[in-house]
């Protein structure tokens, strides 16, 4: 099943990059798109080695592309999804120090807490949660990042009654 995705996703590179160099602007960002939901799709259907490595591969044709930041958190997503934290923390760091306008800012910055989390480290995953509901608190993901600080300030609670 990777060979066959990874498969299809040569293919594509092979049929976007000639048609890239002839094809209009708005031809070239309907090919961006397309390969980009095509990944998507193998995320949507939980191949996380497949979109990973499509992701991956979106980036290196498209490093330009406006949908970037995009695929390099969904890389982060793929790479949390199999358990391979401290990868996904990298690539949740690599969106909020390479893309500062991307629309993902206040996700990555939400998954380094959790992927934090499920490393062990309170302390770094209380900082990022705190960072999210500073940052840009009127997201959806202030409002995850708020329960997750109410969830360590109860569990810290039961803690210290406990000793």
């Amino acid at each position: 099943m990777i060979l066959k995705s990874i498969a299809i996703f040569l293919l594509l590179l092979i049929l976007s990059s000639t048609s890239l160099s002839i094809a209009a602007p708005t031809q070239r960002q309907d090919t961006t798109r397309r390969l980009y939901d095509r990944v998507m799709d193998e995320f949507k259907h939980r191949d996380y080695a497949a979109a990973m490595a499509g992701f991956q591969l979106f980036i290196e044709l498209h490093s330009q592309s406006a949908l970037a930041a995009n695929a390099q958190y969904w890389i982060g997503e793929c790479q949390y999804r199999m358990g391979r934290y401290r990868e996904a923390l990298k690539s949740f760091y690599d969106v909020v120090s390479n893309y500062p306008l991307s629309p993902k800012l206040a996700a990555s910055t939400l998954k380094l807490g959790q992927t934090y989390a499920k490393l062990g480290d309170p302390d770094k995953a209380r900082l990022m949660f705190d960072r999210v509901v500073d940052q840009y608190p009127d997201s959806s993901e202030a409002d995850v990042a708020r329960k997750a600080l109410e969830a360590t300030a109860s569990a810290d609670e039961t803690n210290t009654e406990s000793q």
